[in-house]
């Protein structure tokens, strides 16, 4: 894979994943956008990997649920690189962990604060994205927009109803619909479902067909893919990436 003259946004870029991507796209020659709300964060790791001398990195800081920042971070990917070729939305939380929710506290009792926050995050902030990064894709008619979906979107679940609601919503709806839209200019748009996946310990406890989570560089790995030369008529499908959690009996 060679990425070089390509350019790609990831949100969620401080750590994790969405790091994890950045680091593997600008090692294969791309130019990165490393986008979040750690600032301190994202200056060391786009230091870190413009020492490497492969790809090229600039950060911008940003909060996902600010359109004019998002916008902004669009502009800076032009300005400084001259296209938007990839955008990535890893950007997300579970709003339940974020605000420490009780365990045995029931859905209509969390304050709709909390759902806001997570509906907020896990799925405007990736509308705004795709919102944002289209109008740049029509006008070069080119693009790949990868959004990040999760098995608890196919699964639901009764407690962290944002989360299941955000995510099916880009797995279905926003992914197909870009891709249709975005067709008639060069434009794909892919959703990447992860089951279990080893950025925290507790995933390690999720059952799947193949008896593990995933390693973070294994969900990085199909989107690179997706990205390269070779996964090109991959478009308008929700890809799951889940070691067979969605094929287990309901139950298991």
């Amino acid at each position: 894979m060679n990425f070089t003259g390509k350019t790609a946004i990831a949100t969620g870029a401080a750590s994790g994943m969405g790091l994890l991507f950045c680091q593997n796209f600008a090692r294969l020659g791309g130019n990165v956008v490393l986008c979040d709300i750690n600032e301190e964060a994202l200056q060391s790791h786009t230091e870190a990997i413009n020492a490497e001398g492969k790809g090229r990195a600039v950060f911008s800081v940003c909060d996902v649920r600010d359109y004019d920042r998002v916008t902004a971070t669009c502009d800076l990917a032009v300005e400084t690189f001259g296209s938007i070729d990839v955008m990535v939305n890893f950007a997300g939380g579970n709003s339940a962990r974020v605000f420490k929710v009780p365990r045995e506290q029931e859905f209509p009792d969390i304050p709709i604060e909390v759902f806001d926050w997570g509906i907020d995050v896990n799925l405007k902030g990736a509308f705004y994205f795709d919102h944002a990064v289209m109008k740049q894709m029509r006008q070069q008619q080119s693009g790949l927009i990868i959004n990040i979906g999760s098995i608890t979107g196919a699964e639901g679940t009764s407690k962290g109803m944002d989360y299941a609601v955000s995510k099916a919503g880009l797995m279905y709806g926003l992914t197909k619909s870009l891709a249709q839209y975005g067709a008639q200019y060069g434009v794909r748009c892919v959703c990447v479902s992860p089951g279990p996946v080893l950025t925290r310990p507790a995933m390690a406890k999720m059952k799947t067909l193949l008896g593990r989570a995933a390693e973070p560089q294994e969900i990085i790995d199909l989107i690179l893919f997706i990205a390269s030369d070779k996964g090109q008529f991959i478009n308008g499908e929700n890809i799951m990436i889940d070691g067979g959690r969605n094929a287990m009996k309901r139950g298991s």
